[in-house]
């Protein structure tokens, strides 16, 4: 059973705080993913402080490409070193961790869907490595290169894995509505519209509402959580929001 764990960029690192990780959210995450020891398991982070300052310095998004390769080496050098934080992090936890980089593993095309080769990533998983991915520039036709965030290589990676459980950990417990509170469950993107926004630090890659929409597309049960709730749902169970079919 393939499961997907996306990290945000918000728990990773102090979005505020120009390419500064957050060592005890890290911690913290990367010691549920070792205690859980959860089989066939794929990795993906956000950008957080390092991709998407660097990206907006330049300019680029998910939708606003550059062929300026100054700045796509400057993007992805930034997420190479998150990346290697990350990996480094979870295999001093003794999990099999190994660095997969977007932009040598797939492309984005004139239409804007997301093609990703991930035979490299099945073998991995049957080798019993973790592979850890993250958002990063991204080769794309007619635009050079745009930003593929965590989310989009999350919903890629479900539908070519066939994953049974995504997971989102994020830095709110879930979905909020108006008061506050988690939404238990969407089901079509009209049923929260009215209450998401947009990140409150940089974010080139849309923020809570492409989140949402994003999973929608993967048509596999995916959840929405906090860092409190990442070892229930590590452990099979629910936790946050959970969006798209029931599983």
């Amino acid at each position: 059973m393939t499961t997907i764990l996306k990290l945000g960029g918000s728990v990773v690192t102090k979005k505020d705080n120009r390419e500064t990780v957050d060592d005890e959210a890290l911690s913290r995450a990367t010691s549920a993913i070792a205690d859980a020891g959860v089989d066939d398991l794929v990795v993906v982070h956000g950008g957080g402080s390092f991709g998407h300052p660097n990206a907006a310095d330049r300019d680029v998004s998910s939708d606003s490409g550059t062929h300026d390769t100054a700045s796509i080496r400057a993007i992805h050098r930034a997420m190479g070193r998150l990346v290697r934080r990350v990996t480094d992090d979870l295999g001093a936890a003794a999990v099999p961790a190994v660095p997969v980089r977007p932009f040598s593993a797939g492309y984005r095309t004139g239409e804007g869907d997301v093609e990703l080769y991930t035979d490299s990533v099945e073998t991995m998983l049957e080798e019993g490595f973790v592979p850890v991915l993250h958002g990063d520039v991204f080769p794309t036709e007619k635009r050079g290169a745009t930003i593929v965030s965590g989310d989009e290589l999350v919903v890629a990676l479900a539908k070519d894995l066939d994953a049974e459980r995504v997971g989102l950990c994020s830095t709110v417990p879930g979905v909020l509505d108006d008061d506050g509170d988690v939404v238990p469950r969407i089901e079509q993107y009209s049923d929260v519209a009215a209450v998401l926004g947009g990140s409150d630090s940089t974010d080139v890659t849309g923020g809570m509402a492409a989140k949402v929409r994003a999973l929608l597309d993967a048509e596999v049960p995916a959840s929405i959580f906090g860092l409190g709730d990442l070892e229930e749902f590590l452990a099979g169970g629910g936790a946050g929001t959970l969006v798209g079919p029931a599983p």
